[in-house]
């Protein structure tokens, strides 16, 4: 048991240090100049100036790191609640009533495949450049998988388990959020996971305009001066940030759904 959990941990650490060694080899190579490759004595340098006050100067653009974070995470976190609160709400309807199912499951459909930056421009003219059209971009890109999820997963109930439960006497929105819901919600987690991936791959784009403070406002002006080793910085932190709430959200699913996959 000790060293399989040994093992488990040792091939993710090898694997980082191996990515590592390659970058700093193509890095010392020169093969291409810095500015395309930087190395990764750059990017380590860049994350202490954008991490302490130096010179006068207050990380990046009077924003430590961690405080652009926390506005990115802060913008996911919205976005993701409210897109996940109504997609569990739209999958549930889309699930149960064949009528709903047939008019807004297009909708969804078409909402889904647009690129975040194809709505972004229209969000900016209605809702001006402060932080709704943001969170309203971060929430429209998190609803469309959460619902789909939802909605598969309550065509899927068996409906030994809905008339089980009519038959002791269950009426009204009791079906849909004491049987069917619970029934769902393995599938709706993954959902989940993927509505804040969706968010997360999003926030550089929710950025674009007006991002400072926020790791992908950072990104966008380091990429406008070249900047190359402080946008390395800056996708680093949000692939590191996502792993941990992906594992975070993994964790509440295994708690939320223990029986997934045993039943």
């Amino acid at each position: 048991m000790v060293r399989a959990l040994a093992l488990r941990t040792a091939l993710p650490v090898a694997g980082v240090l191996v990515l590592l060694a390659l970058w700093w080899a193509v890095a010392a190579s020169r093969l291409w100049p810095p500015v395309f490759v930087p190395s990764p004595g750059a990017v380590w340098h860049q994350l202490i100036a954008t991490s302490t006050v130096h010179d006068g100067q207050r990380g990046y653009a009077g924003h430590l790191l961690h405080e652009h974070l926390a506005a990115s995470l802060r913008r996911i976190l919205l976005g993701s609640l409210y897109g996940i609160t109504g997609g569990v709400a739209l999958g549930l309807l889309i699930g149960l009533v064949p009528t709903v199912r047939a008019l807004l499951s297009p909708l969804v459909t078409f909402v889904r495949t647009l690129p975040p930056l194809a709505y972004f421009s229209l969000l900016i003219i209605w809702f001006g450049i402060d932080e709704l059209p943001k969170t309203t971009l971060l929430l429209i890109a998190a609803l469309p998988p959460v619902a789909v999820a939802t909605a598969e997963a309550v065509r899927g109930v068996h409906a030994d388990y809905l008339n089980a439960a009519r038959s002791l006497g269950a009426r009204g929105w009791q079906i849909p959020l004491r049987i069917v819901l619970p029934s769902a919600l393995p599938e709706v987690m993954t959902g989940v996971r993927v509505a804040v991936g969706v968010a997360y791959t999003t926030v550089v784009a929710a950025e674009t305009v007006n991002g400072v403070p926020g790791i992908g406002g950072m990104i966008r002006d380091a990429q406008r001066y070249n900047q190359t080793d402080l946008v390395v910085l800056g996708l680093l932190v949000i692939g590191v940030s996502g792993l941990l709430i992906d594992a975070a959200l993994q964790l509440a699913e295994r708690r939320l759904a223990p029986w997934r996959g045993r039943t």
